[in-house]
């Protein structure tokens, strides 16, 4: 059988020595992990770095606490036995796709690691019959929630309301330079400068084919052109917006979706059905661009309407006037 297809043991299969190996290994994994969040967040979040600074060495204390156990037990080699190969056992997620979670997405997934670390134990411990087994199981469940409430007690000793509310907000502040202004922008760039050349051909040929290809080629269009300037006009090292190739895919892709909107009505046959669907979806277009200007950029929502649903009707009228005439 191929290595990478081999079944994996069940865990109750384990012999006692195995399931003391798989929660040395696993407290071992954890508290890589967590090192790497602190290392992550340590720059920006410092206080958020300290508490996972402090959740790795109680991990790194079970650790020892546990070696110690299987030396006595079992002897000074420990079997390599790790949680994939285990059926059943907690997974964790690869460390290397923190780079991609916000902070509060960091610290609900350290909650999550947690949880089900001694969710697990208590399930196992009550489910095994061996005195000696419940026992081990049992005392790994008690640490694991004694690890929990200490997590807490990191979190009130290097996170005041003042630490994580700055925090917080500088967490808000990077997702919003990062992804919703670029992508803002093309949204805003995709709904309104498409709107003139996709009604005025509508208005000009009355053909829902020719339409829908124009449509589609100027969303198409100005997406790859708004997502390279995007990527490529700041690297994000002076100004702080963050990754270009992040800010380069959210105004890319959202200049297309904008785009695509009053374009893919044209799919329809009947002309006038797919118009009118068309004007609805640039309505709720509009509506929708005023409303996340208002809530995520502070822009007094008159001024967001003026801006954005007076503009896009007046850019609306010009391709369907030069359209139709």
């Amino acid at each position: 059988m191929l290595p990478g297809l081999a079944p994996r043991r069940r865990f109750k299969d384990l012999s006692e020595q195995e399931i003391l190996a798989l929660a040395i290994s696993s407290e071992e994994d954890d508290a890589r992990i967590y090192r790497s969040f602190a290392e992550r967040l340590r720059e920006d979040y410092p206080g958020t770095a300290a508490v996972f600074d402090g959740m790795a060495e109680e991990e790194d204390g079970h650790r020892r606490m546990l070696i110690d156990r299987h030396t006595a037990r079992f002897g000074e080699v420990i079997p390599l036995i790790r949680r994939e190969h285990v059926a059943g056992f907690y997974n964790r997620k690869p460390v290397w796709l923190s780079a991609n979670l916000s902070l509060a997405a960091i610290r609900a997934e350290a909650e999550e690691m947690e949880r089900t670390a001694g969710a697990f134990y208590t399930r196992a411990a009550q489910q095994t019959t061996d005195a000696d087994t419940r026992k081990l199981l049992g005392d790994l469940a008690a640490a694991e929630v004694g690890h929990e409430k200490h997590a807490a007690a990191l979190v009130e000793e290097n996170l005041d309301d003042d630490t994580k509310s700055e925090e917080d907000n500088a967490a808000h502040r990077q997702f919003v330079l990062t992804w919703v202004q670029p992508g803002l922008a093309g949204l805003m760039d995709g709904s309104v400068s498409t709107l003139a050349p996709i009604f005025a051909t509508a208005f000009a040929t009355q053909d829902t084919k020719t339409t829908l290809l124009v449509g589609l080629a100027a969303a198409v269009g100005a997406g790859i052109s708004m997502g390279f300037t995007e990527a490529a006009h700041d690297d994000g090292v002076i100004s702080g917006r963050g990754s270009p190739l992040k800010r380069g895919l959210a105004s890319g892709v959202m200049t297309t979706v904008g785009g695509l909107g009053h374009a893919l009505p044209y799919l329809i046959p009947d002309f006038w059905t797919a118009t009118v669907i068309a004007m609805i979806i640039v309505f709720v277009e509009l509506w929708a661009i005023a409303w996340i200007q208002n809530k995520y950029m502070e822009t007094p929502i008159l001024r967001a309407i003026t801006q954005v649903v007076i503009g896009g009707a007046l850019v609306f009228a010009a391709g369907a006037l030069i359209g139709a005439g």
